[in-house]
């Protein structure tokens, strides 16, 4: 073996044994399910600030982010990081206290005492279909890694099946170890591992950033000659094309993906469907001892998403004017693998090895707290009420544990029908994939926690559910949903009226929220509700 490859290989090796190790040892005096899910309620906030970061940057934002850079050459994207931050003050203000007040374990038990049992598991059904597909579609991304490491190795690309081949390896292998430290460690292994991944994200990052701007010859003038000089327009965009009046100049904002509107609306709704409705993000959130500390972890979040977005961009601009001053005939055709390739073949010996542990630490960190998420979800809201009510703290604490095998299982099938379209279609993008799953569906779970939260006596088990249906027809019609999947059977397309604009991603929330909401509040919650809700109220302030 080259003596350079094998200091690679032990990093990465090394990177792997200290987190395994950390994640069984945080977790080994669980003993109960709220010692798993939540972690007993004393994880202090700027770990479970660490977490947040490393939760929602997953490893398809280590090259997809770098991917859209590479592609738009732009500082655009950057935008919807505006609206997050919006979106994360209202969260902490308007969702936070009453999951503390509430005491639930899983975030859908609040609808359980607001609306009833139905609501609770239309929303819970929701998150864990959602969670297992956004999850699973981009945890393949890891594997990239591997695959373009074996063509560098033997010298050779791999063909079609190869790759498959190397994808649903490397996939099978990044959950089965994910999967150790989460089933027997529980939140506080996520936590504590998330806060290392975190570090080891960032830190390659910033790193890569420096190497990448290094080997550029001519520097920053290099970069304006060929790339053209940096306007405000790099930065903020309407999408409203001057040429166009009317309502047609509005429809070409909505059919445009990063402008300042998307950012300032759509992204605001967006982080308060998956800051504030999913599982996945709130159980961390719910591990510090009190509100105060849980919205401080969560506002700073948001502010660091800046940074770490651009970051990540500014890989993928420079990529872009590497690659125009070093010709390379073996560069990918898909954009998502254009900052491997250069960890790969551009890296420093040792460097590299750290590189490869950052993308792994970022698909580990986001995977983790899936699991998790998933399995508590399903514990608390299915297991625990119908397959076995009455179950002690042993049995709870063995049924989540299962439930986190059995949710690395179906992963692993989701991630590897993913890598399959994408390596059947290679100039796929991987942040629409990912950010347009959860838009489907999250504003149907919004707009069903708004009528709680906003309101005091509207809406029901009923009436939510036909709103959430309501919800998700109306984004399937605006993302031109209907028309994609006659494409993909191939029977005749759907005709999309000339007057209705086919949305991108970053609008389907806000859509399917303002939907849901508006056919949830025409219901009225009954007067046998409302007295429930009065005695869970007290009793909550006890």
């Amino acid at each position: 073996m080259d003596f350079r490859l094998a200091i690679d290989i032990g990093v990465l090796l090394l990177y792997f044994v200290v987190i395994i190790f950390i994640g069984l040892r945080m977790g080994r005096k669980d003993d109960s399910l709220e010692d798993f899910a939540l972690g007993g309620r004393r994880i202090p906030w700027w770990a479970v600030l660490a977490s947040l970061i490393a939760a929602e940057t997953s490893a398809g934002t280590f090259f997809g982010t770098p991917g859209e850079g590479f592609s738009h050459r732009d500082y655009t994207y950057l935008q919807l990081a505006f609206g997050t931050i919006i979106g994360r003050i209202l969260v902490s203000y308007i969702f936070i206290k009453p999951y503390y007040d509430y005491k639930v374990f899983s975030i859908y038990e609040y609808l359980t005492a607001r609306f009833g049992v139905a609501s609770k598991n239309a929303a819970s059904a929701v998150f864990m279909i959602t969670r297992l597909l956004a999850s699973g579609a981009r945890l393949y991304v890891a594997a990239i890694a591997l695959a373009l490491a074996y063509e560098m190795i033997s010298g050779a690309q791999p063909n079609q099946t190869q790759t498959l081949w190397i994808y649903l390896g490397a996939t099978i292998a990044i959950v089965i170890l994910t999967a150790i430290y989460t089933t027997f460690g529980g939140i506080k292994a996520v936590i504590w591992t998330d806060l290392i991944q975190a570090s080891i994200m960032i830190g390659s990052a910033v790193i890569a950033l420096g190497l990448l701007y290094s080997a550029i010859p001519g520097g920053w003038d290099e970069i304006v000659q060929r790339r053209g000089p940096f306007q405000v327009s790099d930065l903020i965009a309407t999408g409203l094309d001057p040429a166009r009046h009317g309502w047609d100049k509005i429809k070409g904002m909505f059919e445009t993906e990063y402008t300042i509107f998307a950012g300032l609306i759509g992204a605001v709704f967006i982080t308060m469907g998956t800051h504030g409705t999913d599982q996945d993000m709130v159980q961390r959130m719910l591990t510090a001892p009190d509100i105060r500390r849980s919205r401080r972890s969560l506002i700073l979040s948001g502010l660091a998403d800046i940074p770490i977005a651009f970051t990540f961009l500014s890989i993928g601009l420079l990529l872009w004017v590497y690659y125009q001053a070093h010709p390379d005939s073996t560069l990918p055709k898909s954009p998502n693998e254009t900052f491997c390739h250069f960890i790969l073949y551009q890296m420093p010996v040792g460097l590299r090895g750290l590189l490869l542990a950052g993308i792994f630490a970022t698909a580990m960190g986001s995977l983790s707290t899936a699991l998790n998420a998933l399995a508590t979800s399903f514990t608390r809201d299915w297991y625990e009420p119908y397959i076995n009510p009455g179950a002690t703290d042993a049995q709870s604490l063995r049924a989540v544990r299962w439930a986190t095998v059995w949710f690395s299982v179906l992963m692993i099938i989701v991630a590897s029908t993913t890598a399959y379209l994408v390596i059947v279609h290679p100039t796929m993008r991987i942040i629409p994939i990912v950010l347009g799953i959860f838009g489907y569906t999250y504003g149907s779970l919004l707009g069903v926690f708004f009528a709680g939260m906003l309101t005091k006596t509207r809406g029901d088990d009923r009436g939510n559910i036909l709103a959430m249906i309501a919800g998700f027809v109306v984004v399937a019609i605006l993302s031109g949903l209907p028309n994609n999947v006659a494409k993909i059977f191939g029977t005749t397309a759907y005709e999309q009226p000339s007057w209705l604009p086919v949305m991108e991603f970053p609008w389907w929330i806000f859509f399917g929220t303002l939907v849901t909401f508006l056919v949830a509040i025409l219901f009225k919650t009954s007067h046998q509700q409302l007295a429930i809700n009065k005695i869970g109220a007290a009793a909550s302030q006890r």
